[in-house]
């Protein structure tokens, strides 16, 4: 399904996040992204980088996305590029950082946005 990254929100937004770090959903257990550790165990807990700073957090920083605040949202742009707006600091740069890599339309599994 075709969305505009500017109007993201919730669970499309959040897969929106994962396909552009390059995950893949494992085995239909979408909102969780599974993990499998060294030992074959496997981990997995709720992905939220748009609601959880210790998710989206490092996203910021280690892609420099600039938050401002503009009227009664949230900007937020990555190299100078025209910043994208979101109700939240963190729904506007996770917006922004799927933006940057995906484009300003992406293209996710309509299984993934519920």
């Amino acid at each position: 399904m075709k969305l505009k990254t500017a109007d993201l929100t919730g669970p499309a937004l959040r897969a929106a996040v994962a396909l552009a770090q390059g995950w893949t959903p494992d085995d239909g257990s979408y909102g969780y992204i599974r993990w499998t550790t060294p030992d074959h165990n496997t981990l997995s807990y709720c992905y939220c980088p748009d609601i959880d700073w210790s998710q989206g957090g490092p996203i910021i920083e280690r892609e420099r996305i600039e938050l401002f605040p503009h009227l009664e949202v949230w900007g937020a742009r990555r190299f100078s590029r025209d910043y994208i707006k979101g109700p939240t600091p963190l729904i506007a740069a996770m917006r922004c950082f799927v933006a940057s890599k995906l484009g300003d339309e992406v293209d996710i599994p309509e299984e993934l946005c519920l």
